[in-house]
């Protein structure tokens, strides 16, 4: 394909994926309590460097009591307001403060001013293009036709979530979810409807930055990276373990590929919407941002080692922009 052809199409979908990588709204808003990301004690310790045994318990105090962390109650003695209330289902936690974290948490965040420049840009690109052209979506595709775009989407990364149950060394998990997969993909009609939901199929969502912290890194350092946003160190390196798995990226037409991939980033945006209030009000929408991702990246790490019946429910997406949306041209052809 002609590269001055795909330059712009490349342009574009960076440019929708700047929006910060949030995970995906789940069809039934749940509250969950999770405990927040604490920083090592010493002030120059490397979180990546320390060893799973002494890093902080995050698990979350619903599951040490035995409760199921989706159905913990959030601290408080007022109702959440619909703005909390999506938030909660979208991060699993309690909005934070209006000071943009709650009280308390500290983040291990030893890079902070090169991300907030980062998180900057991210923010200028999110408002000038990606922002606008998800309302644009909302506003002219159907709901259906919407959850349609969704659903196709989240089947397509039945592969990654697969193989990395299988490396956690969840086998049941994985046969549901290889259940999942072929029902959606026959009865679905190639996955743009759900019955699997419907027969009771759990969906469960797995990456391998997950896997690495269900096999012992657990405490590592926060990073937003240019168009991904925010990620760690950890989940970084995870992205080379999801990048083969990846059912898009075989399309070998770059056309194809990539508008796949840019309609991909303009659904998950237009599935953030919700929150563009609580992050324009927010007095440090940065810090925001960062609590917020880390405690829900947190409890997913957690959920994963848990036991099968005493897991939580998972959101319908992983936290980071999946590894099939970010536009990869190949250049030799």
């Amino acid at each position: 394909m002609n590269v001055i052809r795909t330059l712009p199409l490349l342009v574009l979908a960076l440019a929708l994926s700047a929006c910060a990588g949030k995970p995906a709204r789940d069809s039934a808003p749940v509250s969950v309590e999770v405990a927040p990301v604490t920083a090592p004690t010493t002030a120059t310790a490397d979180a990546d460097a320390v060893p799973a045994d002494i890093v902080a318990d995050t698990t979350p105090p619903a599951a040490q009591a035995g409760a199921d962390p989706a159905t913990a109650p959030v601290s408080g003695g007022t109702a959440p307001t619909n703005a909390e209330d999506d938030f909660a289902a979208l991060y699993g936690g309690p909005a934070p403060t209006a000071e943009g974290s709650e009280g308390g948490s500290t983040a291990y965040d030893p890079w902070e001013p090169f991300n907030r420049k980062v998180h900057s840009f991210n923010n200028v690109v999110d408002r000038a293009v990606a922002r606008p052209l998800a309302t644009a979506y909302t506003r002219v595709v159907p709901r259906f036709a919407r959850t349609g775009v969704t659903n196709f989407f989240s089947n397509l990364r039945a592969p990654v979530t697969i193989t990395n149950q299988l490396l956690q060394g969840r086998p049941d998990d994985a046969w549901d979810s290889l259940g999942r997969f072929l029902m959606n993909s026959t009865l679905g009609l190639g996955g743009l409807f759900d019955p699997a939901s419907k027969a009771m199929v759990p969906r469960r969502s797995e990456d391998f930055g997950q896997t690495l912290g269900a096999w012992g890194w657990r405490g590592s350092r926060y990073v937003e990276l240019p168009f991904f946003g925010p990620r760690t160190v950890r989940d970084v390196f995870g992205l080379a373990g999801d990048i083969p798995l990846s059912p898009i990226r075989t399309i070998e037409e770059d056309k194809i590929r990539i508008g796949l991939q840019g309609l991909q980033l303009v659904d998950m945006r237009s599935q953030l919407m919700a929150l563009d209030d609580i992050r324009d009000n927010a007095v440090d929408e940065y810090a925001l941002t960062r609590d917020a991702w880390l405690q829900r990246r947190n409890y997913q790490i957690e959920n994963d080692l848990r036991g099968k019946h005493a897991r939580g429910k998972d959101a319908d997406d992983t936290a980071p922009i999946p590894v099939d949306a970010m536009p990869m041209p190949n250049w030799g052809n």
